[in-house]
């Protein structure tokens, strides 16, 4: 007979949690903490830290009070691969148009191919899904709030 707590999902999110949010606490000790009325920067990483971990631990927790045995597997039957790499290379894509490209090209394929990573999505949708965040993006962080990250940057070869 397996143990009681074998295969539980919740198991896994609630260690996951709890790992990423001792690592973000462990990180932002490295930094000056402050105080509550004149936060440094190592401030909002281990209050948050120390949140996701709780968080984590209650998670875990709920899976250790449940009586109901768990022996879902973790995959769907049907894996949705290419909305996964959409939304894995969204991001990605991002951070390297980000450096190289600027804010408007980094912006606007970042959104367009997390876009497309729903199967209902069409090439037109996602262009104009990612027109308009791109717009108001630049709009927000470029004009409003001055954010120092260029709107376009030249490809130098």
């Amino acid at each position: 007979m397996r143990p009681k707590f074998a295969m539980k999902r919740d198991y896994y999110a609630g260690g996951l949690m709890l790992l990423l949010g001792l690592g973000a606490a462990v990180t932002g000790t490295g930094y000056k903490f402050g105080s509550l009325a004149r936060m440094g920067p190592g401030f909002m990483p281990v209050v948050l830290g120390m949140v996701l971990a709780f968080i984590g631990l209650l998670i875990a927790g709920t899976a250790l009070a449940s009586s109901e045995r768990d022996d879902s597997k973790f995959l769907p039957d049907n894996p949705q691969w290419f909305g996964w790499l959409c939304i894995i290379g969204g991001p990605i894509l991002f951070i390297i148009l980000g450096e190289y490209g600027g804010m408007i090209p980094a912006v606007f394929a970042c959104v367009f191919v997390c876009a497309l990573g729903d199967k209902s999505a069409t090439y037109k949708s996602s262009a104009i899904l990612a027109a308009g965040v791109t717009v108001f993006g630049v709009l927000l962080f470029h004009y409003m709030l001055s954010i120092p990250f260029p709107l376009l940057r030249g490809f130098y070869l």
